[in-house]
């Protein structure tokens, strides 16, 4: 295992956070989704009452990087426990850094954040195809919950449902 240093990240972090989330677009094959700016993230988790928290991987790359990996979250609720939860929305380490151990170094913390927080759960979405991240989570004891789909409204379909509202 390596030893980068997990922590949350600080506002100078952004610019290289952005750059990974692109990198994971990149990998999910959806690059043209990644769409978010630098300034975004920096009003997302660093604004006046932030909603999203991330912790990053300090650990020098042999690209000269100085983060190695993320973890970008943020609370949901459980009606049916009563209690918050931890969503992840993203979770990304490095290619050349992957193996070291820092992906579960950082779900590790997330743990924490939710047994120190009395979190009910964490909980994340993985895409079907990627076989190497499924295996990983199923190592630490992840459940899919098969029997759940997703759903989103996004653009048009957002707009035209919301109007539906509108007396």
């Amino acid at each position: 295992m390596s030893e980068g240093l997990i922590r949350r990240a600080t506002p100078d972090d952004v610019a290289e956070i952005v750059l990974m989330v692109q990198e994971l677009a990149d990998y999910e094959k959806a690059r043209h989704e990644a769409v978010a700016t630098a300034d975004q993230f920096r009003a997302a988790l660093f604004g006046p009452e932030p909603k999203v928290f991330a912790h990053v991987v300090e650990h020098p790359t042999p690209d000269g990087r100085r983060l190695a990996g993320f973890a970008l979250w943020f609370l949901n609720f459980s009606t049916w426990l009563g209690r918050h939860g931890l969503y992840l929305e993203d979770l990304y380490v490095r290619p050349e850094v992957r193996g070291t151990g820092y992906g579960k170094q950082l779900l590790a913390t997330l743990a924490q954040e939710c047994i120190d927080n009395d979190y009910g759960r964490l909980e994340w979405w993985v895409l079907d195809w990627n076989s190497p991240a499924l295996g990983f989570y199923a190592s630490l004891g992840a459940v899919p919950m098969d029997e759940w789909t997703v759903h989103r409204v996004t653009g048009d379909a957002l707009e035209a449902l919301a109007s539906q509202g509108r007396p």
